[in-house]
């Protein structure tokens, strides 16, 4: 298996490779391409920190292959490799109106190692992607809402929740800025800001708590319940921005 590392951060072709090969050997040629996702690929990626995301395309789909990788779970675990995602050409094409917004990331970061890369040339309908966004800040609401109740005081919970919030949002603030056919960068940082110039909604509150996952701060109580009230005003707002969007079909 001849692994192509071109665009690949150094610090995760070791872990890469081992887990390329343990495919190859258990799969064979059941596996038509492994496509490396997510934080990993950029700037915002912490070793200590952040797993190694990939997705693995086959032509065939079963129990015995969910056998196969599951029992690799401890090694994967070991070299910080997440549970791969497992699809097939045929789901791809058949979740592009539903999975819309993760598959439009996949192909704006994705970096096929083995095979050839199943997101580069996908096709997306606007009306889907805007659909999707909606739906999903609309429902990052109500989880807010429901962490906020659930954690009755917990700081820590609550300090969970607000930084699952912030990491879940960047893949549909880059999808809002495809969908205005804005430059699309994947580092967080960069993506907060592009977002809150085209939409007119304040997100330096996403940006500081989604720091918290590194940092830990100590926090006091009043600073969360004012984290919390300016998240949850800046997820309010881009569900009206995506709400107030005007898309072709």
């Amino acid at each position: 298996m001849e692994l192509d590392f071109n665009e690949i951060p150094q610090p995760v072709q070791g872990p890469l490779a081992a887990f390329s090969a343990d495919l190859d050997e258990k799969l064979g040629k059941n596996l038509a391409s492994i496509t490396v996702v997510g934080s990993c690929l950029g700037e915002d990626y912490r070793p200590a920190l952040s797993d190694i995301n990939t997705v693995l395309v086959l032509d065939r789909l079963d129990q015995g292959v969910l056998k196969a990788v599951a029992s690799e779970a401890k090694s994967m675990h070991k070299k910080r490799v997440g549970p791969p995602l497992l699809m097939t050409e045929e789901y791809i094409k058949r979740s592009l109106d539903v999975f819309a917004v993760e598959l439009l990331d996949f192909q704006l970061v994705g970096k096929a190692i083995w095979g050839s890369n199943p997101f580069a040339d996908l096709h997306f309908v606007a009306s889907d992607v805007r659909l999707q966004c909606e739906r999903e800040f609309k429902a990052m609401l109500i989880r807010l809402r429901q962490g906020y109740i659930a954690a009755a005081g917990n700081s820590r919970l609550l300090r969970d929740v607000l930084v699952a919030t912030a990491k879940t949002s960047l893949p549909y603030l880059r999808a809002m800025l495809w969908l205005k056919e804005e430059q699309r960068g994947s580092p967080a940082d960069a993506t907060f800001e592009a977002a809150a110039g085209q939409f007119g909604v304040g997100l330096n509150p996403l940006r500081e708590v989604r720091r918290w996952r590194e940092e830990k701060p100590r926090l006091r109580e009043t600073e969360l319940e004012s984290a919390f009230e300016r998240v949850y005003a800046a997820v309010d707002g881009l569900a009206a921005a995506v709400d107030a969007l005007e898309v072709g079909s």
